[in-house]
């Protein structure tokens, strides 16, 4: 049966695009994420209209909750954590469709019970038999998940429903981890049935990288090698690793942020023009850039590692990596990591692209900056520019998201002096609507099938294959090198643009 309405016109974009009959499974609902971000992101869906009127949430964990307690547990979340206002009517609606079953992982009489609680709630609430199966789950009880979801028949697609599974990161630790779990997924679920979340593929900005270079005439003529000088691309916390010791050590800064968030960030940098912005034309260029990407020939050089050491940090001391609760005093584990890696193609031949990724630095930010070739500076003396930088475009991931353009202008007065300026674009000011959350984005998308934004199974494997030479070089070659907390990394980092006349620039 289909849900498609004959009065609706494909062109009106005022009307947005509504989920199906339709639920989500989530397994892990009593952690974090869960809270925090999956139930309020249902929650604002079902208020801005987007889901279907008898949508479903199963909760399944270990937790002993009954129905009404998980439901109070949902009410508290979504109140605490949801972005749009709180809605007693959407609220009622929502908990006619939910329901907790208790279990572990490898237990028989659980997913039984998760089987008929899916038959019950498709004959209650009109389900129509799709399902999404969310594994919020630390990624070694993934295997075991979806090879009980292929036991007990709850992947099974009939009669034009769905079935399909979202796939929090890490996809792997390498390579070799990440064709693995792939494998075991692809044997249960179709690979187009199979949703990665990269959460930050979900943001308004990241989206708009698209937009900014392919729907204006302004940036794609010079997004080449012959005006680029390079690429800096920095995502910065400010906040140490809290309560993950357990997660954290072993992972790391790289694996945990470059091999997701930043190959993705620098493969839509980077990419060609797609063909049309379905999944299938974007995978295709993301996938050509991320296979072209090339690692420096001199490893010791050009890639840093750090773990943050004892300083002030907001006014606050804060104690070093090494002194965190449950990491062992010698861990190597790095929590900064930069690398300098180029793109072997004709666009980018010769441009180093630098990224970087740190826990406790100066300030929370997530940037992509684009820094321009200087001037020739014909007409103009050495002291008319020696206050100008070099102009660059500047793309605000997050807090703040926006534009900023800099570039050389005359400063007032009777001589011929030219300084930096900034042109700032602000989502916050340009737009009256305000941007969804990215999980509002993912988990609508996985409802509707569409897979646009999730990063598919050959770009995780290229992003290992980016970094796992990287990582076998540092397990085998010293220590990371040690910054205060506060400040914006090792001088190793910094020594190592300097080497080329460059310099990190301060977000």
């Amino acid at each position: 049966m289909s849900s498609s309405n004959p009065l609706r016109d494909a062109a009106d974009r005022r009307l947005p695009r509504i989920a199906g009959p339709s639920g989500l499974v989530i397994f892990g609902v009593t952690g974090d994420l869960s809270r925090k971000k999956l139930m309020p992101a249902v929650y604002d869906l079902a208020n801005r209209g987007l889901l279907p009127p008898g949508f479903s949430l199963i909760g399944f964990a270990r937790r002993d909750w009954e129905d009404e307690d998980f439901a109070q547990v949902v009410h508290d979340s979504v109140k605490e954590h949801a972005r749009t206002q709180f809605r007693e009517e959407v609220w009622q609606q929502l908990i006619q469709g939910m329901r907790f079953v208790q279990g572990d992982f490898d237990d028989d009489t659980a997913f039984a019970t998760l089987k008929s609680t899916i038959e019950e709630l498709d004959k209650q609430q009109g389900t129509g038999g799709n399902f999404a199966f969310y594994l919020s789950v630390p990624p070694k009880f993934f295997p075991k998940v979806v090879q009980q979801l292929k036991k007990h028949g709850l992947a099974d697609q009939r009669d034009g429903s769905w079935r399909r599974a979202v796939i929090e990161k890490p996809f792997g630790h390498d390579l070799k981890s990440a064709q693995e779990l792939n494998k075991v997924v692809h044997e249960v679920f179709p690979p187009h049935e199979v949703f990665r979340i990269d959460h930050y593929l979900g943001k308004e900005t990241v989206q708009n990288i698209l937009a900014l270079r392919f729907a204006n005439t302004l940036f794609e003529p010079i997004w080449n090698r012959s005006y680029v000088d390079h690429v800096q691309i920095t995502m910065a916390e400010d906040i140490g690793i809290g309560g993950r010791a357990g997660y954290y050590d072993g992972i790391g800064a790289a694996r945990d942020v470059i091999q997701n968030h930043l190959l993705q960030l620098l493969a839509l940098t980077a990419m060609e023009e797609p063909a049309s912005f379905d999944a299938s034309a974007l995978v295709a260029e993301k996938t050509k850039v991320l296979g072209a990407v090339r690692l420096p020939k001199d490893l010791g050089k050009d890639t840093v590692r750090g773990q943050y050491a004892a300083g002030w940090q907001g006014g606050e001391q804060a104690v070093g990596y090494l002194q965190e609760d449950g990491i062992d005093p010698k861990s190597t584990t790095d929590t900064y990591a930069a690398v300098r890696l180029e793109i072997d193609n004709r666009r980018w031949a010769g441009v180093p692209f630098y990224l970087r990724t740190g826990k406790r630095l100066g300030r929370r930010v997530t940037e992509i900056a684009v820094v321009f070739q200087r001037a020739p500076h014909s007409p103009f003396d050495h002291t008319a520019t020696e206050e100008l930088g070099q102009n660059a475009i500047v793309i605000r991931v997050q807090p703040d998201e926006g534009i900023t353009m800099r570039f050389g202008s005359k400063v007032p007065g009777t001589s011929m002096e030219i300084r930096d300026v900034s042109m700032d674009f602000a989502y916050g000011e340009s737009f009256t609507e305000s941007s969804p959350e990215a999980y509002e984005r993912l988990i609508l998308d996985v409802l509707l099938g569409d897979s646009n934004l999730f990063p598919r199974l050959e770009e995780v494997e290229q992003s290992w294959r980016i970094l796992d030479p990287i990582e076998a070089f540092w397990d085998t070659h010293g220590k990371p090198a040690q910054y205060e907390s506060g400040t914006w990394g090792p001088v190793e980092a910094d020594e190592m643009l300097a080497r080329e006349g460059r310099s990190w620039r301060r977000p």
